[in-house]
């Protein structure tokens, strides 16, 4: 089935007799067996309400489907599913190599939780060769953490490459494929072990709950994202999951609108004057455009420009101009966003050197046209506030 038929027809109950259309939801700590062999078998899958049930086991077969692995499982956010793919692979003495492009609070666990523990963490440039991530690798290396494109920056990784340097050196590739909502880019194919969601954003794509994906390349890595969530006592409310796999219907559509609106608005933002630089994967001016245009068949909503330097009274104008736009943190909802972000806080392999300031927008489902309004509202009140 081509991606658009998975994401109608897979996860539902279609082996009842009589079935309603969607999963319904399904809540429960403690599940019954009518006698000791039906325990036995549903030990297999369904045992108890933490480690999900019908609803639970819907969700990860329409992801596993769209991502093209061996098995899904669910943590409660993103940054948990980053986390626990990470744990499922290290322990005390072990390293492991960040892309310098990863979301902070993925930096952050790197930096104040793993070193505590005694695995060490090396941050890489995200358009590193093949030759010079080997030449990172040590004997201790158990993961390659890549995430692509990067948050902030955009910086499109060659993930092929990453894979290989990988596995010649006996470790795991981990790809954080949130940007993509496991429709425009499939790790997995790619070579990756593991590919992660934030489902809070494009899966869910209403902002109004969070969920996280790790989606496993084969049997024996499965296993090990299976223990990793069981031990750190992972739970995931099957409400959540039916929001997920009830957005999950309209992802391609949704998407395409994503896709059309941040084009025509990185496209516009760049004739702009006020603008020094657009940082979007689809345009060649992007770091990794190649990369995106080999390993993606299309773009989302999320990018980054960088305006060219204003004081930060004239940026709050801007901001505050936003009528359609919201200053928010996340992404991937069927609402616009604007927020202003600091790559060079969050680099330790490489320097940003832009001076003004970045500012990442998501385009969402408005009418285009509005949302250009909206953005020129915001820079006749920067350039007023300059006079």
């Amino acid at each position: 089935m081509k991606d658009n038929t998975k994401l109608v027809a897979t996860g539902r109950p279609h082996n009842r007799p009589a079935h309603p259309v969607n999963m319904p939801v399904e809540r429960a700590s403690t599940i019954l067996f009518p006698t000791y062999d039906d325990y036995l078998e549903g030990a297999k899958n369904i045992t108890y309400g933490r480690l999900g049930v019908s609803t639970h086991r819907a969700l990860e077969a329409a992801v596993t489907a769209l991502e093209g692995g061996f098995e899904t499982r669910l943590a409660p956010s993103g940054l948990q599913a980053c986390t626990a793919a990470i744990l499922a692979f290290v322990s005390a003495g072990d390293h492991i190599l960040m892309t310098d492009s990863a979301y902070d609070p993925t930096r952050k666990f790197c930096d104040r939780f793993l070193e505590r523990f005694g695995v060490e963490t090396t941050f890489y440039d995200p358009l590193a060769k093949k030759s010079e991530i080997a030449a990172l690798m040590r004997p201790a290396t158990k993961v390659i953490f890549a995430e692509s494109p990067g948050s902030l920056t955009f910086e499109v990784q060659d993930i092929p490459a990453l894979a290989e340097a990988a596995h010649d050196g006996g470790a795991k590739l981990i790809v954080d494929n949130t940007w993509s909502g496991g429709y425009f880019c499939k790790p997995i194919a790619l070579g990756a072990d593991v590919s992660i969601q934030s489902a809070t954003k494009y899966l869910i794509g209403h902002a109004d709950c969070l969920l996280g994906t790790i989606t496993s390349s084969d049997e024996q890595t499965a296993s090990k994202i299976f223990y990793s969530l069981l031990q750190i006592g992972s739970n995931v409310s099957a409400d959540d999951a039916f929001l997920a796999l009830r957005g999950m219907r309209t992802l391609s559509t949704r998407l395409d609108r994503h896709q059309r609106n941040a084009l025509d608005l990185a496209k516009w933002l760049g004739k702009r004057n006020e603008v020094d630089a657009v940082i979007h994967p689809a345009l060649k001016s992007c770091p990794g455009h190649a990369n995106w245009k080999r390993d993606f068949t299309g773009s989302s909503g999320l990018f980054s420009v960088v305006l060219k330097p204003v004081p930060l009274p004239a940026l709050k104008t801007f901001f505050n101009a936003f009528k359609l736009f919201g200053i928010g943190f996340s992404w991937g909802g069927y609402e616009s966003l604007a927020v202003h972000v600091h790559p060079e806080k969050d680099r330790s392999a490489t320097r940003w050197t832009k001076e003004g300031s970045v500012v990442r927008f998501h385009a969402g489902l408005e009418d285009i046209d509005d949302l250009k309004i909206d953005l020129e509202r915001a820079f006749n009140a920067m350039a007023t506030a300059l006079k």
